[in-house]
């Protein structure tokens, strides 16, 4: 699933995905952790005009940018 690429988690951390994905009935951890991953990066890559001027406004209010 992953292509051979390997990713280290904190020990209890991937415990918690393992026992989530059981019973969200998730055929493994791998899956749940690649769809998780999914739709975060979903809302992340979905940031609107409106939030970027927020974001800008703000860092021009802290003295960042001009």
């Amino acid at each position: 699933m992953f292509g051979g690429s390997k990713v280290k988690l904190d020990k209890d951390l991937l415990e918690r995905c393992k026992k989530y994905s059981e019973e969200a009935g998730y055929s493994s951890v791998e899956e749940f952790i690649s769809h998780t991953l999914e739709k975060e990066l979903r809302k992340v890559e979905e940031v609107s005009p409106e939030d970027e001027e927020k974001v800008a406004k703000r860092l021009k209010g802290l003295g960042y940018i001009e």
